[in-house]
């Protein structure tokens, strides 16, 4: 299909060539990309200043999300999907959608703190760039540091060779970050042994029933899949679920 796509292209470019040398009219053959040297060190590091831009704008989503609560939130939902059993439902973009909006939800008051004292009264001219950014990381160092355990924050104010750090503001992001980053998989984690537990004890049921039954070519999948749907929907599983993630975060 493309190369008929690209025959038909080039076909067609080739009979608006023909109109235009018959009427005269002229039409462009392509698109020439050309590249000037650099003259100057100044022209260079314009353009490592360029793609250092393009390349922490291509990195940004993935950071920003990593500072949020979007890792434990969907870690569980994966963690729940692999419980149940069910391999397509609820699909992948179902469960990326409702991390996302359960973390818009989550870090909204953050985010709006971080509005009020620093973006808008920098956008005013109130303030200076290195006071909005002090005032703008203080919601979301609070937020990161709320959810993040004494052994992690240990572990990595150790390793970077820092001074004990008396309060939060005397933690560096580069130290506050990695330590939220592995709180966060821990406790995911947890919530996901804990959500794990009721289903495998209905799968140890159902296969130790219809071992005794002798029915031991019967696959147990095909009869506690079911069974744990109907456990899920009947304890209104969702919303437990939804509500226990929301209640896990320190606001």
């Amino acid at each position: 299909m493309l190369v008929l796509l690209a025959c038909l292209a080039l076909a067609r470019c080739a009979v608006a060539q023909g109109a235009g040398a018959q009427t005269g009219m002229p039409l462009p053959t392509g698109v020439h990309i050309k590249f000037d040297s650099a003259e100057s060190p100044k022209d260079v590091s314009t353009a490592l200043k360029i793609v250092i831009l393009l390349t922490a704008l291509s990195l940004a989503p993935s950071a920003v999300m990593m500072t949020t609560s979007f890792m434990r939130i969907i870690i569980v939902f994966g963690l729940l999907k692999r419980a149940l059993g069910t391999q397509q439902a609820p699909p992948g973009s179902v469960i990326g959608a409702m991390s996302l909006f359960l973390t818009i939800f989550i870090m909204m008051p953050v985010w709006q703190a971080i509005n009020t004292d620093a973006i808008q009264p920098y956008l005013a001219e109130q303030m200076t760039y290195q006071e909005a950014w002090r005032r703008g990381t203080m919601p979301l160092r609070q937020f990161m540091g709320q959810q993040t355990g004494e052994s992690e924050m240990a572990l990595f104010v150790e390793v970077s060779k820092i001074e004990t750090p008396k309060t939060l503001d005397d933690v560096p992001m580069q130290t506050l970050i990695p330590a939220f980053m592995i709180s966060e998989l821990k406790t995911a984690f947890q919530m996901g042994f804990l959500i794990y537990l009721p289903f495998l004890v209905i799968d140890l049921v159902i296969a130790s029933s219809l071992m005794s039954l002798g029915m031991m070519m019967l696959p147990p999948m095909m009869i506690s899949l079911p069974i744990k749907i109907l456990f899920f929907v009947l304890a209104d599983g969702w919303t437990l679920v939804v509500r226990g993630i929301l209640t896990s975060f320190s606001l």
